[in-house]
């Protein structure tokens, strides 16, 4: 872990700056630490003497100079050295870190930050199966996570359920006017295997037959009402459907080591009056009016403030009002003319609970253990329920500081009227702390269309192959996965003929789950991406498979060497403060180091992962720690080397490439098998 040393040096450099110049931290440039091009130069480059130069009316070398002379000892640092140009460069105590970081505590975390982060994702509308492009939300959702936890941060993971929504009810309406079912026939119905598959067919009927004939959206708004008053038997229906393909989403999540705290129902919201509050709070504010005149009139809407984004609805349903050719404000519909309220109304309402705005709560009661053990709660209108006889304490959901919303950057319009609504109530430190996690979508490359039986045009000139839920035309999540898991399987068979079918077969779904989640966050979030199974499942490219066989290939060096001579992990990690340190310190020691320090820099790739939300780097300091350590491994050997000294060394580098590599697979969700 590097950032303590970067603690201890910038803490070093404040007490310097004044000493030596009298500047108080209240005046100091940020002390920017950089990694130099290469170990000759050091280990970290600071760049203060630049940022001092005008202040001073010195040179940057001058300056760099008086500070490396007055830089005395400090923990962890070798020594300072100041470059003609201006840097001042610094060698890390190369033993001594080794030796602290392969200690049993270097990847705990040092203290717990104050205040919880909620973050909401994967918020699937249940009303078909999950396909491709709900696994990069969930993937993304959850490395942040992950990531946050891996920090100090206490978070609160939450699964939105939109069970009034549009879709809901245009699966009710196919049941009730396309196949004339009953609330028992669907309640049969749902009982049976691959239901969400059922209902993925029937919305995209849905969809032809309002297309057919415009005057059956009709049935669509009687739907929404009937949805949003409850205690219908459109209402109960909707409730089976999206009880029933919820716990198929929870599934198919779950074979991707995505997990939650809470599952919100957007029935709740109705149901308790969160939204009837939040519909109080926004019309004395003034944010929101009735509408008397136009295409608007009857509607309660919100003007839209300068520089909100006009984005294309997503989803059927939501009306998004355009910017008119002369510039003349814009208002969205919040409350549509028959009563009903569209889904950023609701989400207001919601992201007011999120921060303890609403002077109300939800009840809730246990929904189940997941596979970790964690356990899952859910909201319910009802007062808070006993949780059986498997008891819990419930947490506190809720209350939080700060806000992410993970969701696709065609909502990026409506997050920003979130944003928006909590300006207006007079809470701008929530709107700045309410953050729109955005990502693009994610198409398919055309050889896996091709694989997975899309009948293409053979003049497609797009790099990629779009697909659409709502038309039927998408590659479902689970058939996704098995097609991985069957190929992985194919592979791991073909390297272990020696492997039992069970250990096969997990070791197969361990590669195909990395193989997908690698792949969704390791490209910019701003970039859409074209899912290719060969790409994903690849051992060689840039690709979890390729990071797993980096790591099982490191742990199968550490088991050769207690094979060879009885030298375990924890005996390696005793030895080295009786060990030369000639191994670390001469010319051949650079690649060794280099491969430590690499290694170090997990936390400081985690911190600015988060800070800039470009998951894509962890992704892409793992891969290139894997490249490093192969690199590493086939220049110097372990197993084979006589001197003990340089033996152990090099064996403690690859104990701690391995634990590092590990750790960076499980903030992205990756387990690491046992063979490759």
């Amino acid at each position: 872990m590097i950032l303590p040393i970067h603690n201890i040096v910038r803490a070093r450099f404040k007490l310097l700056l004044s000493e030596l110049y009298g500047l108080d931290s209240e005046v100091l440039p940020a002390l920017t630490l950089e990694s130099p091009p290469n170990r000759t130069l050091g280990d970290l480059a600071v760049t203060v003497a630049f940022e001092l130069a005008r202040t001073l009316r010195k040179a940057p070398r001058t300056i760099a100079q008086e500070i490396v002379d007055k830089f005395g000892s400090v923990d962890g640092i070798a020594k300072a050295e100041a470059t003609p140009k201006g840097y001042i460069n610094l060698y890390l105590d190369r033993p001594r870190h080794l030796r602290n970081v392969t200690s049993p505590d270097s990847h705990a975390v040092s203290q717990k930050q104050s205040g919880k982060i909620i973050v909401e994702h994967t918020a699937i509308n249940p009303n078909k199966a999950a396909h491709v492009g709900h696994l990069r939300n969930a993937a993304l959702g959850d490395t942040l996570v992950r990531l946050l936890r891996f920090q100090g941060v206490s978070v609160e993971t939450q699964n939105y359920i939109d069970d009034t929504g549009v879709q809901v009810a245009d699966v009710v309406v196919g049941f009730q006017k396309i196949e004339g079912k009953t609330l028992d026939d669907v309640r049969s119905l749902a009982e049976s295997k691959r239901f969400d598959y059922y209902c993925w067919d029937l919305y995209a009927r849905a969809t032809e037959w309002y297309e057919a004939d415009a005057s059956r959206l009709d049935c669509r708004s009687k739907a929404l009402r009937a949805l949003e008053q409850g205690n219908n038997p459109s209402a109960d229906m909707a409730r089976i459907i999206a009880e029933q393909i919820l716990r198929c989403h929870l599934e198919t999540m779950a074979r991707l080591n995505v997990e939650y705290d809470l599952l919100s129902w957007e029935g709740d919201i109705l149901r308790l009056d969160f939204w009837a509050t939040a519909f109080d709070i926004l019309e004395e504010a003034g944010a929101i009016f009735l509408e008397t005149k136009g295409k608007q009139a009857g509607c309660w809407v919100m003007p839209i403030a300068e520089g909100s984004m006009t984005e294309t609805p997503a989803d059927p349903g939501q009306e998004v009002s355009r910017t008119s050719s002369d510039g003349e404000s814009r208002f969205k519909i919040i409350v549509r003319s028959d009563g009903t309220v569209t889904y950023v109304g609701k989400d207001i309402a919601y992201q007011f609970w999120k921060f303890g705005l609403l002077d109300k709560d939800f009840g809730f009661r246990l929904h189940n253990r997941q596979r970790s053990g964690r356990v899952l709660w859910t909201t319910t209108s009802k007062p808070n329920e006993p949780s059986g006889s498997d008891v819990h304490t419930q947490p506190s959901f809720g209350h939080a500081t700060s806000v992410y919303n993970v969701i696709d950057t065609r909502q990026s319009y409506l997050q920003q009227l979130l944003k928006q609504a909590l300006t207006a109530i007079q809470h701008p430190e929530e709107a700045q702390r309410s953050v729109h996690f955005s990502y693009e979508m994610v198409a398919l490359s055309h050889d896996t269309a091709h694989e997975l039986g899309y009948l293409l045009d053979d003049a497609e000139e797009r790099p990629f192959v779009e697909v659409s839920g709502r038309k039927g035309l998408g590659v479902k999540a689970d058939d996704l996965l098995d097609r991985l898991t069957t190929a992985a399987h194919k592979e791991v068979r073909a390297r272990n003929p020696q492997l039992t079918e069970a250990e096969a077969n997990q070791t197969a779904t361990i590669i195909a789950t990395a193989s997908v989640r690698y792949f969704m966050i390791k490209y910019s979030r701003g970039k859409v991406i074209a899912f290719d199974i060969n790409e994903a499942l690849s051992f060689e490219g840039e690709s979890g498979p390729y990071l797993q066989y980096s790591a099982v290939r490191a742990a199968n060096i550490l088991q050769k060497l207690r094979d060879h001579d009885g030298t375990d992990e924890s005996a390696i990690i005793s030895a080295l403060p009786t060990l030369t340190t000639d191994a670390l310190d001469d010319p051949k020691g650079t690649d060794l180091w280099s491969l430590v320090l690499d290694s170090s820099r997990l936390d400081e790739i985690a911190v600015q992962a988060v800070r800039t939300l470009e998951l894509g780097m962890l992704a892409k300091y793992a891969f290139g720690l894997a490249q490093d350590f192969n690199a590493f491994y086939h220049r110097y050997p372990v197993i084979q080397e006589e001197d003990r000294n340089v033996r152990l060394w090099r064996a403690a580098a690859v104990s701690y490439f391995q634990r590092t590599l590990t750790r960076a697979l499980d903030l992205m969700g990756c387990e690491v098998p046992q063979r490759m």
